[in-house]
Parts: C-alpha cells; structure tokens; sequence
C-alpha cells in the first residue's frame, strides 16, 4: 500500500471513530433524560399516592409495566387537573384501576 492510500484508510477510520462516539454521546444523553424523568415521576407518584396505593402499582407493574406506565401517567395529570383528592388510598386506586378497567376493550380481528 502507498502511503496516500493508508493516509485515506486512516482518515476514514478516524471519521468513523468521531460518528460512533457521537452517537455514543447521544445515546447517554437520552438514557440520562429518561432517568431523570423517570425519577420526576417517582417523585410525584410518592406524593399523590399512600404507601399502599404505591405498593398496589408496583406489584402490577411487575406483570404490566406498560399498562403501569400509562396508569401512572394517567394518576399525575388527575392529580395536577385536581380531578382526584391527594394523597390517593388504596381504594380509591382500586376504584380507578376498575374504571379504567372497564373502559378498556379487548380488540378482537376476525378473518373474512
């Protein structure tokens, strides 16, 4: 090889090198910006809901952490609306739990 040809190879390795450890910097960024408002939203949640309130979600977010997730966000614009008396009880969160229950439905598709 010449040495303009391993003066090219170097010079795209060092390009790749910038690219992957930009993408490296942006996928930090974005996992630091979701724990922080993941710890946001614990620290609402520990506020509008009673320890046992909290425990009943968490145990549910153990078998649906996506229906948990939706819940949770649900629970922190009721609370911020006023639409719901702070701190919620256990049975007042059981009480939702089954509204939101209910309103939900299983989609089913059928062949024609």
């Amino acid at each position: 090889m010449s040495d303009e040809e391993e003066g090219e190879i170097e010079e795209i390795r060092q390009r790749r090198m910038l690219e992957l450890r930009q993408r490296l910097g942006q996928e930090q960024q974005r996992a630091q910006m979701q724990q922080q408002v993941e710890a946001t939203k614990q620290a609402i949640l520990r506020r509008i809901l009673e320890p046992e309130a909290r425990q009943r979600l968490n145990n549910l977010k153990m078998v649906k952490p996506e229906y948990v997730s939706q819940i949770e966000l649900q629970l922190i614009q009721l609370a911020q609306s006023n639409k719901v008396k702070t701190p919620i009880s256990d049975e007042l969160l059981k009480e939702i739990l089954t509204r939101l229950q209910s309103q939900r439905r299983d989609i089913k598709i059928t062949r024609r």
